[in-house]
């Protein structure tokens, strides 16, 4: 319940429990225009009011928010799961596999100290997805810790955890997504977060052509890594474009257009990465390279979306570059170097209903086709999502088929072509 609701109805019952002046007598005479007694309010009244002025704000969707009368600070709490239930079949219909568990259960904390310019942004993760053990053995529990220093709405600048801007997929929160995941394609080339230094400049045009610039320079190995004594750096940038004007509600960052833009609206965006001296096979995620090796590692991404009246249209395009990706005869290690094309496209019925579909396929380097065991990877996928209270409380089950298009004398062993089905609810505060 809002705070004005919270208001509203304290002042009705106060109305209700304070007595009402006497009604003028029936004498014959004109009533006494002199002013009425003013009612007095009982102190502890009035301490009523004030503790119902400073009760948090709550909304579903939008957390629970504190903030003092003085104003020095903003505190937000959120908090959100997702139960999932997956079910693997081979290419006649056989269970093969049954995954039951909680995915991601994180606490998050969002707002200002001191003044509105000094925001900041944690969050917590729980779950063995969430939380998996890093190669050096460090927690991995917390997945954004960073301070922004924001002068305007045109520029900012943070220092901390948090996402490498990269890829549109990524930026986009696990909670905003119209498939139960995010695709294969993501999976393997995104960056995920870093710890360092990261900075945002946009025009914050109001109307008409827009863009903004994103960059970064982070330590290069990923989450909760600690330190490096390998000398090398990650710098990436980002270029967004908006020839039609800026999406509704922030529909850049949310599958699906749930904002129904009345005009099209596009966004066109590449970025790049530049991991010198990376010390883990997919640069800030996978294992540790082997003999304490090191490689430089390019990745490059480019993003296309379109909405209009609830039709979405969706392009990622992504890849990965290393000069040497191998490591030697015998050793099955490598960079996994290549590319990746996602395409997704999607309706959405009265703000409740939404289908969409899917197309993933990953294209690894000739170089290594005798580790990954394929020429040629991909995954459709069938998603229904049904939205209770927009993306904090939906339903959503997707359908998929896995295919590989295998080569001869792979190193090893690669899951069956088959189907699987997804069933996922999602509740956000």
């Amino acid at each position: 319940m809002k705070k004005n609701a919270l208001l509203l109805l304290a002042s009705l019952a106060l109305g209700c429990c304070l007595p009402n002046p006497a009604p003028a007598q029936q004498s014959g005479k004109r009533p006494d225009k002199s002013p009425a007694t003013p009612v007095i309010v009982p102190d502890s009244t009035q301490e009523l009011l004030a503790q119902l002025r400073n009760m948090p704000n709550i909304e579903v969707g939008k957390g629970i928010t504190f903030r003092p009368k003085n104003n020095w600070f903003e505190l937000t709490l959120r908090f959100r799961m997702q139960n999932l239930l997956a079910l693997s079949f081979d290419d006649r219909f056989s269970l093969t596999k049954t995954d039951a568990r909680v995915k991601r259960l994180r606490l998050r904390f969002d707002g200002y100290v001191y003044t509105p310019k000094l925001v900041y942004s944690i969050q917590l993760g729980f779950t063995g997805y969430d939380a998996e053990p890093l190669p050096n053995g460090n927690m991995n529990i917390v997945r954004d810790a960073i301070i922004y220093y924001v002068p305007s709405p045109k520029w900012n600048i943070g220092f901390g955890q948090t996402k490498v801007k990269a890829n549109r997929a990524r930026i986009n929160s696990s909670s905003a997504l119209q498939f139960v995941d995010r695709s294969i394609v993501n999976g393997e080339f995104n960056l995920d977060r870093d710890f360092g230094l990261f900075g945002e400049y946009n025009l914050d045009r109001t109307e008409g052509f827009d863009l903004a610039f994103k960059g970064s320079v982070t330590l290069g190995e990923g989450r909760n890594w600690g330190s490096t004594d390998n000398g090398g750096l990650a710098y990436t940038g980002r270029l967004e474009l908006y020839p039609l004007g800026h999406f509704s509600a922030k529909g850049d960052v949310i599958e699906g257009d749930f904002a129904g833009e009345k005009r099209p609206k596009i966004l066109l965006a590449g970025a790049y990465a530049y991991n010198h001296k990376a010390s883990r096979l997919s640069g800030q995620r996978g294992n540790t390279m082997p003999d304490n090796a090191t490689r430089n590692i390019g990745s490059y991404f480019v993003d296309f979306i379109l909405k209009y009246r609830g039709f979405a249209f969706y392009t990622d395009f992504m890849g990965r570059t290393c000069v040497d990706p191998r490591f030697g005869a015998g050793n099955s290690d490598f960079v996994y170097t290549g590319c990746g094309l996602n395409v997704q496209t999607s309706y959405l019925f009265d703000k409740k209903w939404e289908i969409a579909l899917r197309n993933s396929t990953l294209f690894p380097e000739r170089e290594i086709h005798p580790l990954t065991g394929y020429k040629r990877r991909n995954q459709s996928t069938l998603g229904i999502t049904r939205y209770i209270i927009g993306h904090s409380l939906k339903v959503q089950a997707d359908f998929s088929y896995h295919f590989y298009d295998r080569v001869a004398h792979a190193a090893g062993k690669l899951p069956d072509d088959g189907w699987e089905f997804r069933f996922q609810v999602e509740l956000g505060l």
